[in-house]
């Protein structure tokens, strides 16, 4: 990333070099009328990267995508990864922060979980 933004890896790593490291447990229940509830509003984190892991194959996280809201399917024991506002920040929009949701099932849970 730092080559891309044409800047030496030191200063990317001195930018996080004090930033803090914290981790989420996610539990969305299920809820007989999906569409009037919403597990988590939509936001984007205000941190460089976050690392989710969909505990089970329950769909639930969206991301924006022009103007729409698209499903991440759960695929077995791999992560999603995504650049956060930080980035969007430091690289002056060259690396943009995703919006996204998550959203409620009617018949199963949910569980996730994030490290930021």
């Amino acid at each position: 990333m730092a080559k891309a933004l044409k800047v030496e890896a030191e200063e990317i790593r001195d930018m996080f070099s004090d930033g803090l490291q914290s981790m989420r447990m996610n539990y969305y229940p299920p809820y007989p009328e999906p569409d009037l509830a919403i597990g988590f509003t939509p936001h984007s984190d205000a941190d460089a990267i976050t690392i989710l892991f969909q505990l089970n194959d329950n769909e639930g996280l969206q991301i924006q995508k022009e103007g729409r809201w698209v499903p991440v399917k759960p695929f077995p024991k791999a992560f999603v990864v995504t650049l956060e506002t930080s980035w969007s920040i430091v690289s002056n929009d060259i690396y943009q922060s995703i919006e996204h949701r998550a959203m409620v099932n009617s018949v199963k849970e949910r569980l996730s979980g994030n490290i930021f």
